[in-house]
């Protein structure tokens, strides 16, 4: 595995695997790798040749008041990880190599940026977009591989490569749980262990909901009461529970368009993202 620092040294290392007809397969990550992370890495090697895998904690997507300067940095056994999955080139480049002094460009994804979790980081989605462009410009993939777990991050990806004529092919992957069902997250880690016990109750209440709304209970009803059995549970808050047109993320009480259930609480301080999809 090439461990790559530079844009310019990943351009030619990109340049020898496309003068050699590999195809490039891209796994974008901000580090604290766990098998969610290396469940994408597989998918994208099973579709490409070559799998780069970049690690770089974006200051664009933070508030000031988040949690840049403590989201966890585990660089050595991150790569330890990479190397056992096969991925061909890690990318870690500096704050520099992505955003040069005086870089002032933005990208801004209008309405389905400002929905859902935009709603309590209006910054977030655009500084994602933005930095996601950046990459995907340095690593020049054919597919791209994205989590199902940030439904609406992927939602957002696919919107920008479309609109932009990005030719990267950006595949969805399947959320990776737990035993207990809870979706693999790096901020999983600040949980201590009642609030783990309770994080499991995200998954179970999701699900009692689409069967709930697959049987044909009232959308608004059966939203109302997963709300509720999510605070009984010992959530602190319920930021949203809303069903989503799948592809546009509108809200919608029509189960015979996809749709997609997505809920975001919050327990001791940590936010907690997970969906499911209903399918009549």
């Amino acid at each position: 595995m090439q461990i790559i620092r530079t844009k310019q040294e990943l351009r030619q290392a990109i340049s020898a695997l496309k003068a050699n007809g590999k195809s490039i397969g891209f796994v974008p990550t901000m580090g604290a790798l766990h098998p969610g992370h290396i469940s994408l890495i597989d998918i994208a090697k099973s579709k490409a040749d070559a799998v780069v895998s970049s690690i770089f904690v974006n200051p664009a997507q933070f508030a000031p008041h988040e949690d840049f300067d403590k989201y966890p940095r585990t660089e050595q056994s991150d790569l330890a990880r990479l190397e056992i999955s096969g991925v061909s080139i890690a990318y870690l480049p500096n704050k520099a190599e992505i955003y040069p002094e005086n870089f002032s460009t933005q990208i801004s994804m209008g309405n389905i940026g400002k929905i859902l979790e935009g709603v309590s980081r209006p910054h977030f989605f655009d500084g994602v977009a933005l930095v996601v462009t950046k990459l995907f410009m340095q690593v020049m993939p054919d597919i791209a591989i994205f989590g199902e777990k940030d439904y609406q991050q992927l939602t957002v990806i696919k919107k920008l490569v479309r609109e932009l004529d990005i030719p990267v092919e950006v595949i969805g992957a399947p959320i990776l749980r737990e035993e207990d069902g809870l979706a693999m997250s790096s901020r999983n880690v600040y949980l201590g262990s009642e609030a783990r016990k309770i994080s499991s109750n995200l998954y179970k209440v999701l699900n009692i909901i689409k069967e709930k709304l697959i049987a044909g209970e009232d959308v608004k009803q059966t939203l109302l009461w997963g709300e509720t059995e999510l605070l009984k549970a010992g959530f602190e808050q319920v930021d949203y529970l809303t069903l989503c047109n799948a592809e546009t993320l509108e809200t919608t009480e029509d189960l015979q368009e996809p749709v997609r259930l997505l809920a975001t609480v919050r327990i001791s301080g940590i936010r907690l993202l997970d969906n499911i999809a209903i399918i009549l």
